[in-house]
């Protein structure tokens, strides 16, 4: 969680920024990267100097030579403003006609997955002032400890949507936090995002890794799956993939792999079977061409809808037990056209779909008020579904106005997520993140989210017909925020998922007084404001 001097310093840059003439969301977070990045690859090569003096041998495999040292942070950060302004803008000619910002997106994959997406980044900070404020701020982050640099990227990002601007680049954290923790992120896994942006998703998927399963990274093999094979984005956005690669650096994932190119195009159509995790909130309410899309995804729903094709993609991706948590709009699960029942029909019938978590319209305010869905399901080409768990969210633990403010304090709100079972009736009303986490761990054990091995399909069984009887009784109540619907009746009412459909309301019966009681009242009200001016008319008189 960022502190409070933290919070100060990153609201101090941001404001420098916008007094500085760089009002644009998305151009101060890129600026601030660009910036973060050289700062690191200087700290980078500080280490390995340091290293190699120690053991005694030449330094391998320099970011910067001798030549190049002026292009260093730990050198230009010391300069007058406008010598430094000129390092960043005009080629030095004794440097090779380098600038810095030249220096910076030349580097190459020698510079990790960020530096391979600078094509296209142009340096945009106007003054020579605003540079040097903005330097020697960021040379005053503490940028060593892995937790805390990322919590500020993370409150970096957060600005976006406060900015009522690109939001739809940002999926509420606490949001994604709990389909993480739904999904409990395995091992093995293979995870990926195909509608990346700032990697919200995966790096919420590595944390959750770090804190929980700590023991895991004693292991050489699961460290160098982790850093190199573990996260996998697709994004068409260079911004964004520029964004989401230092995010994730700077949450210590070294070397993810970043796709630049829109994942529904016909170039794409070699990602299948791959993924055993995705994780999503793919664009809502575009529409594509058919000559654009890959032919593929057309044979499991024909549409130009991007909410239906990205869901046709995720199971395309998915390997065989693959399971995948993704938001979706309302309109895909009740949508009446033969697209929206094709690919409902595909996940209840042909796959497994465990959960639809329906979601109040004001989580994605101030950006977007439509209601949305989660929907939790697993590959399997061969059905599955038994019964679908519906929740009925109606409190996410903010407002659900445009300010988004928290209903709860801070520590009570991550209290929600690290201790679910004794919050449930402390933020009632507020937050039902603390319940969904409980019903989805009971729920998801007895159908089969864990997808995978032989071994866990085993463990999952015996859960299953162990607490099927308790199951029953718990989440047979359609009056209740959290109930079961089964297979046939889904099928029965064309393949909808709203939980509208299901869910049964509850009238509280009013009882009215009768006619002649209620006459009967207003005489005795006539008779007593007559017997009022009576006694006033005898007082005046």
């Amino acid at each position: 969680m960022i502190t409070g001097e933290l919070k100060s310093k990153i609201d101090k840059i941001w404001n420098d920024f916008w007094t500085g003439g760089i009002s644009n969301p998305l151009t101060v977070i890129e600026q601030f990267t660009y910036l973060i990045f050289l700062k690191q690859l200087d700290s980078k090569q500080m280490d390995n100097e340091k290293a190699a003096n120690l053991l005694g041998i030449p330094l391998e495999n320099a970011f910067y030579s001798k030549k190049h040292e002026p292009l260093r942070w730990s050198s230009f950060k010391e300069k007058d403003p406008e010598v430094m302004f000129d390092l960043f803008t005009k080629p030095q000619r004794e440097l090779d006609d380098l600038t810095v910002f030249d220096f910076m997106k030349n580097i190459g994959k020698q510079g990790g997955v960020f530096a391979q997406y600078m094509k296209g980044a142009i340096f945009m900070i106007p003054t020579p002032k605003l540079l040097d404020k903005v330097v020697q701020q960021i040379d005053s982050l503490n940028l060593d400890n892995k937790d805390a640099k990322g919590d500020l990227y993370e409150y970096m990002l957060s600005k976006i949507a406060e900015a009522g601007t690109n939001g739809q680049f940002r999926t509420p954290r606490h949001i994604i936090r709990m389909m993480v923790q739904i999904v409990k992120p395995q091992q093995d896994d293979v995870i990926c995002d195909p509608s990346s942006g700032t990697a919200g998703f995966l790096v919420s998927a590595g944390e959750y890794v770090y804190h929980k399963h700590k023991e895991w990274f004693n292991n050489k093999t699961f460290r160098n799956h982790f850093n190199n094979h573990m996260f996998n984005g697709i994004e068409f956005d260079p911004t964004m993939l520029r964004i989401g690669a230092m995010n994730m650096q700077l949450h210590g994932m070294e070397n993810p792999t970043l796709i630049g190119k829109d994942a529904l195009s016909e170039s794409n159509g070699d990602i299948e079977n791959q993924y055993s995790l995705i994780l999503a909130n793919p664009p809502f309410k575009g529409s594509l061409d058919y000559d654009e899309v890959e032919s593929s995804l057309l044979k499991v729903t024909k549409t130009k809808k991007t909410e239906l094709l990205f869901l046709a993609l995720m199971l395309r991706m998915l390997k065989i037990g693959g399971r995948a948590a993704v938001i979706v709009p309302d309109g895909v699960l009740f949508g009446s056209s033969t697209a929206h029942k094709n690919i409902r029909k595909e996940l209840v019938q042909n796959q497994q779909l465990q959960a639809v978590i329906s979601m109040p319209s004001g989580v994605f305010k101030p950006y977007a008020g439509v209601s949305t869905a989660i929907l939790f399901f697993t590959k399997t080409n061969s059905g599955g579904t038994d019964k679908v768990w519906f929740y009925d969210m109606k409190a996410d633990g903010l407002s659900l106005d445009d300010k988004r403010n928290l209903l709860v304090d801070k520590d009570t709100f991550e209290q929600c997520f690290t201790h679910p079972e004794t919050m449930v009736e402390a933020v009632k009303g507020k937050c039902d993140i603390p319940q969904i986490l409980l019903d989805a761990k009971v729920i998801m054990n007895s159908t089969s989210l864990r997808g995978g091995t032989t071994k866990q399909s085993h463990e999952t069984t015996a859960i299953a017909g162990n607490a099927k009887q308790s199951h029953h009784t718990k989440f047979s109540d359609r009056t209740q925020q959290s109930f079961t619907v089964p297979f046939e009746e889904i099928k029965a009412n064309d393949w909808d998922l709203s939980i509208n459909r299901y869910k049964e309301m509850v009238y509280e019966e009013i009882e009215y007084e009768k006619p002649e009681t209620l006459i009967a009242q207003i005489k005795d009200l006539d008779k007593q404001r007559n017997d009022a001016l009576l006694n006033l008319e005898k007082m005046m008189g």
